[in-house]
């Protein structure tokens, strides 16, 4: 069978992406796709959750299968577009939640209990896609390198989602975090404005950066690190930016602010990488035009273009990359890219939970 399915939610959190991807020619044809959004409740505990020192065994296991629920009805409205069966699905790639990031202590926590996922739906379940590369040295991030290489052509992909991320496809492949992409520009407006996101940039646009704030996050350490490397919330969260501020400025400049400091951070990495030509941008921020203008604005001498010029949608990359390591966990084929990850060696990724 040919057939799989893909489930992503990510920093962002702004809900499940379902994909259905057809596996039969040599480039996946995407036959579906479904964002099923995560009920308040949810999301709240998992916001919670993910803030360190948030460890509650029994808000953990509660709001796995609460997640794993609500990724079976992701399945469900997914398959209900089309006309095709659970039955004539091979697998699911479920990346679940990343409530902890911990390279640096050999550990990445998701939550989405498989075997609710797999009885609710009636399909096998592929899911725990990192542990095995941080047990083989790795970072367990970012996976969507190994997806990037095996399926474009330009000579960089820069993935905006939560955090921003780039795969190198030249003459030396990686695969890096360059830092936050949307993360903090997110939490700021649900700080301030109670919304999920900065529309189109627009709150970002009514502000001024303010160059001194900027000059203190960009010494964030994490910025001048070698790679393979890789961060989240774990590190870029409010609690960061806060101890950055004086509570004298603007939040629209603060926004500004945070905009340029993904717009500097991405552009560092790249310079350092030393790219030329061709990149092709995915994930939410390729649909913020004051994101994208102020990478351009930095970096003029590229060739910007998006993934989706190559017959990969970006708004669904990441979720058609999971799909993607399902079947190579099916077909028993290395999903990993060591030159992203750090790892010892290419390794098949994931565990299988049966659904009978």
């Amino acid at each position: 069978m040919s057939l799989y399915i893909g489930l992503m939610s990510g920093t962002s959190m702004d809900g499940i992406d379902a994909v259905l991807v057809d596996f039969k020619a040599p480039t996946p044809t995407l036959l579906a796709t479904h964002l099923e959004p995560l009920p308040s409740k949810l999301c709240e505990g998992l916001h919670q959750l993910c803030q360190p020192g948030s460890d509650d065994l029994d808000a953990v296991m509660s709001l796995s299968l609460a997640f794993a629920q609500t990724s079976a009805q992701a399945v469900k409205n997914l398959l209900a577009k089309t006309e095709i069966t659970a039955e004539q699905i091979r697998a699911i790639g479920s990346h679940g939640q990343t409530i902890r990031h911990r390279p640096q202590w050999g550990f990445s926590a998701q939550i989405g209990d498989a075997a609710t996922l797999a009885v609710a739906t009636g399909i096998d379940v592929i899911s725990n896609f990192r542990m095995k590369d941080l047990a083989l040295g790795g970072q367990g991030a970012p996976l969507v390198p190994a997806f990037h290489k095996a399926m474009l052509k330009s000579d960089a992909v820069l993935n905006i989602g939560g955090i921003a991320n780039i795969t190198y496809l030249g003459e030396k492949v990686c695969g890096f975090d360059t830092g936050p992409g949307n993360t903090l520009m997110d939490a700021w407006m649900r700080r301030h404005h109670g919304q999920p996101f900065d529309h189109n940039g627009q709150f970002a646009a009514s502000g001024q950066v303010l160059p001194a704030l900027l000059a203190k996050l960009l010494a964030e350490p994490y910025f001048a690190e070698p790679w393979p490397k890789s961060t989240g919330r774990e590190l870029f969260h409010l609690d960061w930016l806060d101890s950055f501020l004086t509570g004298n400025e603007a939040p629209a400049d603060v926004q500004a602010t945070l905009l340029e400091l993904t717009v500097q951070s991405v552009a560092l990495h790249l310079d350092k990488l030393g790219v030329t030509g061709e990149v092709a941008v995915c994930g939410g921020g390729a649909q913020n035009p004051q994101l994208m203008q102020a990478l351009k604005s930095r970096l003029p001498a590229l060739h910007w273009s998006t993934t989706d010029q190559q017959g990969l949608p970006g708004d669904w990359l990441e979720a058609m990359a999971f799909a993607w390591l399902a079947r190579q966990f099916t077909l028993g084929l290395a999903g990993n890219l060591p030159e992203a990850t750090g790892a010892k060696r290419p390794t098949i990724l994931g565990q299988l939970t049966k659904a009978c």
